[in-house]
């Protein structure tokens, strides 16, 4: 799976993240794996200059999502497997964003992981315009945004309990070697290293 990020927006943002949110929804929604995203982070006046380019509305917006090939779920049991396609771009408006972040009292990684998951519902033909399909579409994107904070909180907590475990197989290293003056028991085997 190929995201590319290009931040444009001067604000300085964890791609590491953005990438792997996205990289998660795509998992989660059995994209084909060789898919390919584009996200794009803007500062204000271009993404307002977008949104009036694309959606005829004025100011700026948070999230944009410009999908490139049509997604058809399944297909013809006869046909050929699918082949990877290019999912399309999301356009971020960091500045914008963390302007609900603070609205929302939580972080700007959290709202651009938010929009993160909303853009990329949309590339896959998710639209919240009809109260249903918003129901829908909100639901599935609070759920898939809980369970990748929950995949990234069990990743910390394991790489903790990694790194605690190398420091202890570390000092443990010194446990298995005979120091100077130490006595072997009768019947130990000793062995002082490289005797050729």
């Amino acid at each position: 799976m190929s995201i590319e990020v290009s931040n444009e927006s001067g604000i300085d943002v964890s791609e590491e993240e953005l990438v792997s949110v996205a990289r998660f929804v795509i998992r989660k929604m059995d994209v084909h794996p060789a898919a390919e995203l584009s996200m794009v982070l803007l500062d204000t006046p271009a993404m307002a200059d977008l949104h009036m380019r694309w959606m005829d509305l004025p100011g700026p917006t948070d999230v944009m999502s410009f999908p490139m090939d049509e997604l058809e779920p399944g297909g013809r049991p006869d046909s050929p497997e699918p082949g990877p396609s290019m999912l399309g771009d999301i356009v971020l408006c960091p500045e914008f964003a963390a302007t609900q972040a603070a609205d929302a009292g939580h972080t700007l990684g959290q709202e651009l992981a938010l929009l993160t998951v909303h853009g990329v519902l949309h590339l896959l033909g998710y639209d919240h315009a009809e109260p249903d399909e918003e129901k829908e579409m909100f639901a599935l994107q609070r759920e898939l945004l809980e369970e990748w904070v929950a995949e990234q909180v069990e990743a910390y907590h394991q790489d903790r309990q990694n790194d605690k475990d190398r420091r202890l197989l570390d000092k443990s290293r010194y446990f298995d070697r005979p120091h100077p003056g130490d006595h072997p028991h009768p019947g130990d085997e000793v062995n002082f290293g490289d005797e050729s």
